[in-house]
């Protein structure tokens, strides 16, 4: 189905439509809201690549090897073995299909070995159903909420949050090739 591998400079383009696409963004970042030159999803991409404490992975077609989102784990503290779970699937065609499921379980999975991580949390926005629903099938469990913490077409929603700790989770063969540390 798919596989994780590392981000590379060149992958920036795909990103160029998916980061334009308002259907896409919607639930993402807050920071994707803003990036609308192609400079300023350039100098967002660089940075990214450079994040020290951060696991930046490209999502990829395994058939194919096309790039069809990221997802990784940010502000990863090894003082406090936690990090922050993220994905976005830009591809509209592959949403729905367990994709983020799959890769969600995937990236845990790094976390609580490669990473040594006893927690990895993560927020959602309360309409994002599917997103919720993946993080649910992957372990996750809501710990609170973050009331109208977004906003989103001129209406604001509370964010859910959710965490997995390492004496919850229950190692499960990867759905697909995890990549290498």
């Amino acid at each position: 189905m798919v596989k994780l591998a590392p981000l590379q400079p060149e992958h920036v383009a795909c990103f160029y439509n998916w980061l334009r696409d308002p259907v896409a963004i919607e639930y993402s970042m807050s920071a994707f809201q803003n990036l609308k030159t192609t400079q300023q999803i350039d100098d967002w991409f660089v940075a990214t690549l450079q994040q020290q404490n951060c696991l930046n992975l490209g999502i990829y077609l395994a058939e194919t090897n096309a790039l069809i989102g990221y997802a990784g784990l940010s502000g990863i503290s090894t003082t406090n073995h936690s990090g922050e779970y993220f994905i976005f699937i830009g591809e509209q065609a592959f949403w729905g299909q367990g994709i983020g499921t799959a890769v969600t379980k995937q990236v845990v999975h790094l976390g609580f070995t490669n990473y040594q991580l006893n927690r990895i949390m993560l927020t959602v926005s309360e309409p994002n159903v599917g997103g919720v629903k993946a993080y649910a099938n992957a372990g996750f469990r809501v710990e609170g909420r973050l009331r109208q913490a977004c906003y989103r077409r001129g209406q604001y929603h509370d964010k859910i949050v959710m965490s997995l700790l390492k004496s919850e989770w229950q190692p499960q063969v990867a759905t697909a090739a995890s990549p290498a540390s």
